[in-house]
């Protein structure tokens, strides 16, 4: 009797209980970062710069272990020059933010880059969107003006601060698409360092021309520290181990640990409750970005979640 053995299906996720407690631990690594900002007694963009300069060295190592062994071609490291300026004003834009705003807040709009990037494959495509995709984007939008609205009545700086935010979100958008490209080429780490060598020196020239302390005071180097540690080697090291092996809807669904994490952190570390309409708000953003990354069928993804924040 003849036996037939299957082939192994390229496209199938092979997710162990490793990879899912890296994919939640990297989320929640990634999710203290705004606390950690607040720690730090440097400027907001000077502790991002610090956040991207530190861990150069550990990258460089990671990246020479993992290279290909072809030379760098200068489309793709210009393509990573490009992203590092993005996400430069990215991060600025989001730890000025995080300042003024609660940290729930700050965690969630600084993620609006998946839902900014459907809505640009929409315009891109020239295409009506589809009903997932329609109702993401009604619910990214109303769950933003809700939590507007709210950050509003508190004071004016929290507003501003939701703002700042939304525009770390957008220019993080345009990070990912620049990034992502070099990403299949380069492979994640050298990505990651070419693009903290291209925006460490921004983000170092945008706080000496805020007039922001560079180095830390009283506080210290440990919050500095740690932010580095945890956002761009814990973080996104997980996250680059699990990635790969789960498809795009349980990435989003996953992301919703951070701003769950960082309301947490806001509550226990500064006082910053949530009234039942905040929470209303949070789960319509959070199912946008949810549905943001759901395919419209199964297929393998490489795609890196931010993050900032990320």
């Amino acid at each position: 009797m003849d036996q037939t053995t299957a082939a192994p299906d390229k496209n199938a996720f092979q997710a162990g209980a490793w990879h899912f407690a890296a994919l939640i631990a990297g989320n929640m690594a990634l999710a203290l970062g705004p606390w950690l900002v607040r720690l730090a007694d440097t400027g907001p963009v000077s502790a991002a710069f610090w956040r991207l300069l530190l861990p150069l060295p550990i990258l460089a190592v990671m990246a020479w272990s993992a290279r290909e062994p072809r030379p760098l071609d200068p489309k793709l490291a210009l393509l990573c020059l490009i992203a590092g300026a993005f996400f430069a004003v990215d991060l600025a834009s989001w730890h000025i933010g995080i300042e003024q705003t609660r940290l729930a807040n700050a965690t969630l709009f600084g993620n609006s880059g998946s839902v900014i990037l459907m809505i640009w494959g929409l315009v891109a495509a020239r295409r009506a969107p589809t009903g997932r995709e329609g109702v993401g984007i009604v619910a990214a939008v109303g769950g933003a003006a809700i939590l507007l609205g709210r950050s509003l009545e508190i004071s004016a700086t929290t507003f501003i601060g939701d703002l700042f935010c939304l525009a770390a979100g957008v220019f993080y958008a345009f990070y990912l698409l620049p990034a992502q490209r070099a990403r299949s080429a380069l492979g994640p780490w050298s990505v990651l360092l070419l693009i903290g060598l291209a925006a460490s020196p921004l983000l170092l020239g945008m706080a000496l021309a805020a007039g922001e302390p560079i180095w830390p005071g009283e506080a210290g180097w440990t919050p500095i520290l740690t932010l580095a540690l945890s956002s761009q080697i814990v973080g996104q090291g997980l996250l680059v181990f699990s990635l790969r092996h789960f498809p795009p809807l349980v990435i989003g669904m996953a992301l919703l640990t951070q701003p769950a994490v960082a309301a947490l952190v806001g509550w226990m570390a500064f006082g910053e409750l949530l009234v039942p309409l905040d929470i209303l708000g949070m789960l319509m953003v959070g199912a946008a970005l949810v549905l943001a990354r759901a395919p419209g069928r199964t297929r393998r993804s490489g795609q890196a979640a931010h993050d900032e924040n990320a």
